[in-house]
C-alpha cells in the first residue's frame, strides 16, 4: 500500500512539474504592454521580453527613462509616455497601441507600475499620505486594464499584475499596503471574469527587493518629515527616541532586502509564456519562507510576531 501511495505521489509530482515547463511557441508575433519601465521591475523585464523576440511596447513616466531604455533594446521595442494617474493620457496610449498591434491583438499586459508612498504609523498620517500609492498602484492599473483588456481579448492573452507581499499581510501604515490590497482584490475579480474569454490572469507577490521603490534614503527622508510635523501630543506618545530607533529598525530591514531582480522577471515570463500560467506567483526568500506563510496563521499570532519587530511605544496611554 505504501508503495503505491508513493508511486502516486511520484507521478504527480512528474506531471505537475511537465505540465509547468509547457510554453507557447512563436513568440516573435506576440506584443506584451509593460507600465513603470524607467527602473526596476518593468526596466528589466522590457529589455528581457526584448531579447526573447516579443514586441514589446515599454511605458515610461519620463522621457530620459525612455531614452535610456531604447539605447540599451532592439528596433523592435517601442517606447511611449505614460502617466498611469492620467485618463486621457491611458486613453490616447490605449488607443496607440490598438493601431499598433491591429488584428493580433495585446498578447501580454503587465501592469508594474507603483509607487511606495509613506510607511509610518497611521496615526501619524493623513489622507493625503494615502491618496499617491492608491491613485497609482489601485485606480492607475485598473485604468490602463480596462482600457487595454479588448486588445488582451482579442488575443486570448495574459494579465499579470505585480502586487506584494502587503497585499498578503499588513505590516505598516501607509497607502502602500492598502493599494496592494485591494490590487489583490481586482485581480481576482479579473481572473475569473476573463475565463470564459480564455485569458489568463496572473499576480505576482514579491518580497522586498532592491529597486527604486525601496530607497532607504528617501523612505527615511519622508518619514522623518513626517515626524517632525508631528503634534506635541503625538511625539509625546511615543517617545523622542522613537524616531531614531524606527529608522535603525528600517536600516536593518533594508539591508536584508532581496538584491537579483531575475526571480521577479522569470515569474514574469512563465506568466506570459506558460500554457498553464500559476495563480499567484511569490517571489523572494523573504516572502516565500516567512510573509507568505504568516498570512496564512490566525490573526493572533501574525499580531504577535510582527508587534515583537515594532520599536515600543514610550507613553502610549498618554492620550
Amino acid at each position: 500500500m505504501f508503495f503505491w501511495v508513493l508511486f502516486f505521489l511520484i507521478l504527480c509530482a512528474f506531471l505537475w512539474n511537465y505540465k509547468e515547463q509547457l510554453r507557447i511557441t512563436d513568440i516573435t508575433d506576440k506584443f506584451i504592454f509593460i507600465t513603470g519601465c524607467d527602473t526596476g521591475f518593468g526596466n528589466l523585464a522590457a529589455r528581457t521580453f526584448d531579447k526573447k523576440g516579443f514586441r514589446v511596447i515599454a511605458a515610461c513616466l519620463t522621457e530620459s527613462g525612455s531614452t535610456a531604455l531604447k539605447a540599451e533594446t532592439s528596433e523592435r521595442l517601442h517606447t511611449v509616455l505614460l502617466d498611469v494617474t492620467d485618463p486621457e493620457n491611458v486613453k490616447r496610449t490605449a488607443q496607440w497601441v490598438k493601431d499598433h498591434v491591429g488584428e493580433k491583438g495585446l498578447w501580454g499586459l503587465i501592469n508594474n507600475a507603483g509607487v511606495l508612498g509613506v510607511l509610518a504609523p497611521t496615526d501619524w498620517l493623513t489622507v493625503e499620505d494615502y491618496r499617491e500609492p492608491i491613485e497609482v498602484n489601485l485606480f492607475g492599473l485598473i485604468s490602463v486594464t480596462l482600457n487595454m483588456l479588448p486588445l488582451v481579448k482579442k488575443a486570448q492573452g495574459r494579465v499579470v499584475n505585480v502586487s506584494s507581499i502587503a497585499g498578503r499581510i499588513s505590516f505598516g501604515g501607509g497607502g502602500y499596503t492598502v493599494s496592494k490590497y485591494a490590487l489583490e482584490g481586482f485581480n481576482d475579480s479579473l481572473r475569473r471574469d476573463m475565463k470564459a474569454f480564455g485569458v489568463h490572469v496572473s499576480c505576482i507577490e514579491p518580497g522586498l527587493f532592491k529597486t527604486h521603490l525601496s530607497d532607504e534614503m528617501k523612505t527615511t527622508e519622508k518619514k522623518l518629515t513626517i515626524w517632525n510635523h508631528l503634534s506635541s501630543d503625538i511625539k509625546k506618545q511615543y517617545g523622542e527616541g522613537f524616531i531614531e530607533k524606527s529608522l535603525a529598525k528600517l536600516k536593518s530591514a533594508m539591508a536584508c532586502v532581496n538584491k537579483d531582480l531575475s526571480p521577479v522577471i522569470e515569474s514574469m515570463d512563465h506568466a506570459v509564456t506558460s500554457l498553464y500560467p500559476k495563480t499567484r506567483y511569490a517571489v523572494g526568500k523573504d516572502a516565500k519562507t516567512f510573509w507568505i506563510p504568516l498570512s496564512y496563521m490566525p490573526a493572533a499570532f501574525q499580531d504577535y510576531l510582527l508587534f515583537k519587530q515594532k520599536v515600543k511605544l514610550a507613553n502610549p496611554k498618554a492620550v
